[in-house]
């Protein structure tokens, strides 16, 4: 159960400062109230230093990929302002309340890291029962992809199945898609919220099992006095950035139709360029 913030500009580094405004930035951070299981950010820009290799090494990619993870609750993290003032032209951000007695280890922090790919995701893939996905010893994982992931949660099978489709040839919206539709044959109640970059692309996908807010996640937001915030807890919305480019969020902080966002329906995947800013709403 997590929050999720990402965005893509038209190729120029932008901090989420920049792209959201310091209020609502101070507002998603106050998430991490409730969502004190750790945080972690994704940062794609342009390589402060040109690669070398008179050290010994190869040359660094074009791009480079900043990542930083905690366990430690956003609110309480003293470098989270450093990374909101930080300049990208893409970005992922994750706020974790874990589920399903996942542990609350480094390696399940997102963002996960694999491929040149960052991915986050906010679901419990559970089964009726309650059952998550990874003590279901018969579900198929492809060993490797999920090595990869360097996690050992829902979230990392979830990025282990992409990655799979990836491998099999599939553009890397189409993989996210293909992903859900395999893992809904077994899991077909749970969310499969989430948001991949590349070094190209930016996509964000709405697909939650229930879109009604579940009774146990409205208990917990009602512990902090916040229920309130739990009405549209599964939903996505979007809007454009000035001079090019989309970011997209999880509920919890004003966003406004007056301001410029639109939900993201159920089944829909902003599509985006990190090069370009242009983006697409697609379904799967």
């Amino acid at each position: 159960m997590c929050r999720l913030l990402g965005y893509a500009t038209a190729g120029a580094n932008t901090s989420l400062t920049a792209v959201l405004g310091e209020p609502a930035v101070d507002e998603f951070r106050e998430l991490s109230e409730i969502h004190n299981d750790g945080w972690g950010v994704g940062l794609l820009s342009e390589p402060v230093e040109p690669p070398y290799t008179r050290d010994g090494g190869a040359p660094a990619p074009e791009t480079g990929v900043q990542l930083y993870k905690s366990t430690v609750a956003a609110r309480y993290d003293s470098v989270f302002p450093d990374f909101a003032n930080a300049p990208a032209r893409g970005a992922l951000w994750h706020l974790r309340l874990a589920s399903s007695n996942l542990p609350l280890i480094l390696e399940n922090q997102q963002p996960f890291f694999a491929n040149g790919l960052t991915f986050i995701h906010n679901g419990d893939i559970s089964d009726e029962n309650g059952v998550n996905i990874v003590n279901n010893r018969h579900y198929p994982v492809n060993k490797g992809a999920f090595l990869a992931t360097g996690g050992q949660s829902d979230s990392a099978i979830f990025f282990s199945v992409i990655l799979e489709f990836i491998g099999f040839g599939f553009a890397l919206d189409e993989a996210v898609a293909q992903a859900v539709r395999q893992l809904r044959q077994t899991y077909p109640k749970s969310s499969y919220n989430c948001m991949i970059q590349s070094e190209d692309q930016f996509i964000a996908l709405c697909a939650a099992g229930r879109e009604v807010t579940s009774p146990r996640i409205v208990e917990v937001y009602d512990r902090y006095g916040r229920g309130a915030q739990a009405h549209d807890y599964r939903v996505l919305r979007y809007r454009g950035i000035e001079g090019g480019g989309v970011v997209v969020a999880s509920s919890g902080f004003a966003q406004t139709e007056a301001d410029g966002w639109t939900r993201l329906h159920n089944d829909e995947m902003i599509v985006a360029s990190n090069r370009t800013g242009r983006f697409r709403v697609r379904s799967i």
